[in-house]
């Protein structure tokens, strides 16, 4: 699992789509609905983001695994200091991946990892969950293109990972017997995935060809795989297998 960003820019993009929640939530009702995760209120939300932060953290520093904290526990306290909630628990998570260096060894659910893991897999659920934010809220949704293909590369090297079948079950049933499924942006190179027997393989490629396709934006394209928005949505085209497609999503969330 190699990030094709820095460890700098994972950061910078941690506190940019970070502070672009605290934006989105601010002033909002802290039972606001988050239709996206549909039993969610807002405040759940918010204090999942601020809790899964500071654990990551915790995990950096002691080298060891522990329980995934239930969000319905966390206390982001009340809405006028959600903002700070957020930005420190986001500094937390980046000040221990710096002070214990990036490469130090840390437990994950996929095995030993060096500490920056923490750093790209929270990147990852944090820009998802500015989308999921913004979207309960009205606010604008917003990201740069090389954080939103690092938040693909990352999904699919999840998926890939042979541990992973057991943290989600589900996974297995993506393997296959060579069926190829693509995600072609608009203004680079895409992806595409190979379902084997025994796991499934993926790399960037120009063009893509596949027994299924998506296009669109990349952004749209990584809520796409996130599941945030449908393959029908209007941002999206999907040529080939659409059933194939339709399986991978089913059985692919992380």
């Amino acid at each position: 699992m190699t990030s094709t960003a820095d460890t700098a820019r994972l950061a910078e993009g941690l506190r940019e789509q970070t502070g672009r929640i605290a934006r989105a939530v601010a002033g909002r009702a802290p039972d606001t609905r988050v239709p996206t995760c549909p039993d969610w209120p807002l405040r759940t939300l918010v204090g999942h983001i601020g809790q899964e932060h500071r654990w990551a953290a915790e995990l950096v520093y002691s080298g060891q695994q522990s329980p995934v904290p239930d969000p319905y526990r966390a206390d982001p306290g009340t809405p006028d200091e959600w903002a700070d909630w957020l930005r420190e628990g986001a500094e937390e998570l980046i000040t221990a991946v710096r002070q214990v260096g990036p490469e130090r060894e840390s437990a994950t659910f996929a095995g030993p990892r060096p500490a920056a893991f923490w750093l790209r897999r929270m990147l990852g659920d944090t820009c998802i969950h500015h989308y999921d934010a913004a979207f309960a809220t009205g606010a604008a949704f917003e990201i740069a293109d090389d954080l939103a293909t690092e938040v693909i590369d990352e999904h699919l090297d999840l998926l890939s990972l042979p541990a992973f079948a057991a943290f989600r079950p589900a996974v297995a049933a993506l393997r296959g017997r060579g069926e190829r499924l693509g995600f072609r942006p608009t203004s680079a190179a895409g992806w595409v995935v190979t379902r084997t027997p025994r796991a499934l393989h993926w790399q960037r490629e120009q063009p893509v060809e596949a027994d299924a396709v998506a296009s669109g934006k990349v952004a749209d394209l990584m809520l796409v795989l996130a599941r945030r928005i449908p393959p029908e949505d209007d941002r999206v085209a999907v040529t080939g297998d659409r059933a194939l497609l339709d399986h991978w999503l089913t059985h692919s969330a992380l």
